[in-house]
């Protein structure tokens, strides 16, 4: 924890006391991207430059919890359709069916789910006949 501002001193002059001192101490040694030019200096002036970097880097899981859960019901569903054995499947659908349970009984926030879990008979069938 940092220390407290003494009395009688103007904050700029603690902040720059703080600074220096930890220069002399090496803390600002080797971090990442030391040397390397700040991206995005020569693009015009944007308020919300690191919201618009942040949904870049987590490749959008902004989304609201339920459309996340549809997303991931989705990919699972398509998933199961390309599993090598029925075991998969069934494994691959007995999760997000559980995640899709829990939403149900106690809702996420974010638009109406409106789902239901997958009816894993159906969906093995679908994947058995699409093996032969």
């Amino acid at each position: 924890m940092t220390q407290r501002k003494p009395a009688g001193v103007g904050f700029e002059t603690w902040v720059e006391r703080q600074i220096r001192e930890a220069q002399d101490k090496g803390e600002f040694d080797d971090l990442p991207g030391a040397g390397k030019p700040l991206a995005g200096l020569s693009e015009p002036h944007d308020e919300l430059w690191w919201v618009k970097d942040k949904v870049r880097r987590e490749e959008g899981t902004m989304l609201p919890p339920t459309l996340q859960l549809r997303k991931e019901a989705a990919e699972a569903r398509a998933a199961a359709g390309a599993a090598g054995t029925e075991d998969e499947v069934r494994r691959i659908l007995g999760e997000i069916n559980a995640r899709i349970t829990e939403a149900i009984r106690k809702p996420l926030s974010g638009p109406p789910l409106n789902m239901m879990p997958f009816d894993v008979e159906h969906v093995v069938r679908e994947w058995r006949l699409s093996r032969s």
